[in-house]
Formats: structure tokens, C-alpha cells, sequence
């Protein structure tokens, strides 16, 4: 990872702070409503999509509620 220079504006790191704060409880949130509803949350790694069930298994098989269309 290349190292950047410091930036002398302070202001700047607590709005990115801020932003960063804002962003991670977003996707806390919908991360908990998917839950409600059954949906597993998935993520990709290593060009694969990894699905997360209910009961903490991770699989590679998209679960069943993935595969309905919307109504």
C-alpha cells in the first residue's frame, strides 16, 4: 500500500471521520433488516460470492430466497 502525506487540514479527517461513522451504522442497519427478513448477507472473496445463512454457515450455494423474483 503506498503511503500518502499528511494533510494539515483537520477539519478534513473529522468529515471523513464523520462520513465513515454515517456509512458503517448504514450497513449495520441494513445488514439487521436483510436479517429480519431471512435475507443472508453475502460477500465476495477471491472472485466467489459467499453467502452467510441464518445459522452462521457460510456457503457458496445461493439460498433459496435468493433465487425468487420480486413481486
Amino acid at each position: 500500500m503506498k503511503r500518502v502525506k499528511k494533510l494539515d487540514n483537520s477539519e478534513l479527517y473529522l468529515e471523513m471521520t464523520d462520513i465513515i461513522r454515517i456509512g458503517n451504522a448504514a450497513v449495520k442497519e441494513a445488514k439487521d433488516e436483510n436479517r429480519k427478513f431471512g435475507i443472508p448477507e453475502t460477500f465476495w472473496k477471491g472472485g466467489r460470492v459467499y453467502y452467510v445463512l441464518e445459522n452462521g454457515e457460510i456457503t457458496l450455494i445461493r439460498p433459496e430466497i435468493m433465487k425468487q423474483k420480486p413481486s
